[in-house]
């Protein structure tokens, strides 16, 4: 058995079902790998872990492996795990005044993001729509999500920016309906990565390859059967018991509206476009994200993929798409 360090992007959530489904069923250790789970810290400390090599792999956002890049590392993305970022803009009905439902609906409102790559997110989504300057995008705010949140609350702020089902979980915890603009249905970049770094990747590239292959199986697995994904999450962390609802609810829609595109339908599972990290490398171009050059094409490959395994290849047909 290969061991493997597997560096998560945060703590246990709904969109990491899949890698506890693949890791209860078996599936890395009938690869011939043993996986060691480790707690996350966000998207950027897992890029950064991965390309100095103080974890085999992790789970990442591809602007952090871009932003990871642009500090002298090397982080290259093996695999492509969503085609859309789950970043999205929310609120609440009766503070908007009205269902959101576009973006064009963001002129002359406040919004407040949660973090700095969501907000570079928010900026060229209006930019691209045209209503840049009229909207009133508000700085990072250091307390994050949990004070935009209050901020939403209260009326303060028009909108917030964070990721999809935050708009829910204020719904379901103040009995107020609550509206979700999701970026990625209007901005095509890339949103979680599977990161290693160019030597792991040469040396042992039968084990990336076999940790892929296991992820895809985890994948397909949790997306036919999303209930016994969330059980398996739980059973890794029994406090997400009473977020049940929410955490099914975050992998579904990851799995329903954020993993798939026409690429992943040609190409298969995990496969990049190089296109989509070009447009985000654009997008972050135009801000103080990054720290030096980048070079989006260097930052991701597809030859670590087993291209002949039928949970690669078929993907989409395996899952009824």
């Amino acid at each position: 058995m290969e061991r493997l360090t597997f560096q998560l992007n945060w703590e246990p959530n709904g969109f990491q079902a899949p890698y506890f489904l693949a890791r209860e069923r078996d599936f890395y250790e009938e690869e011939g790998v043993d996986v060691a789970f480790l707690e996350g810290h966000g998207s950027p400390f897992a890029a950064e872990q991965a390309a100095k090599g103080e974890a085999d792999i992790a789970l990442a956002g591809a602007s952090a492996v871009l932003s990871v890049q642009s500090r002298g590392h090397d982080p290259l993305a093996v695999a492509a795990v969503t085609a859309k970022t789950p970043a999205a803009i929310y609120t609440l009905r009766d503070v908007f005044g009205e269902p959101l439902e576009e973006p064009e609906q963001l002129a002359g409102r406040t919004v407040a993001p949660s973090a700095t790559k969501t907000r570079i997110l928010t900026a060229q989504l209006l930019e691209d729509v045209g209503i840049r300057e009229e909207v009133d995008l508000l700085e990072v705010d250091p307390h994050t999500h949990h004070r935009v949140q209050h901020q939403v609350l209260d009326g303060s702020v028009d909108a917030a920016v964070g990721v999809v089902t935050n708009g829910l979980e204020l719904e379901d915890e103040h009995d107020r309906v609550a509206d979700e603009l999701p970026i990625g249905n209007h901005l095509p970049v890339y949103g979680m990565t599977l990161v290693t770094n160019p030597a792991f990747a040469d040396k042992e590239s039968e084990a990336v390859s076999a940790f892929l292959r296991a992820t895809a199986r985890g994948w397909a697995e949790a997306t036919a059967g999303p209930e016994a994904a969330i059980d398996a999450l739980v059973a890794r962390n029994a406090t997400l018991e009473r977020r049940r609802r929410i955490e099914r609810e975050k992998f579904e829609t990851a799995a329903r509206d954020l993993q798939f595109s026409s690429h992943l339908e040609e190409a298969g599972w995990g496969n990049h476009d190089g296109e989509r990290w070009r447009r985000l490398a654009s997008a972050l171009a135009e801000t103080d994200l990054l720290e030096g050059e980048i070079d989006p094409d260097a930052a991701w490959t597809n030859d670590s993929l087993d291209t002949e395994a039928p949970v690669v290849r078929k993907y989409a047909e395996r899952v009824g798409r």
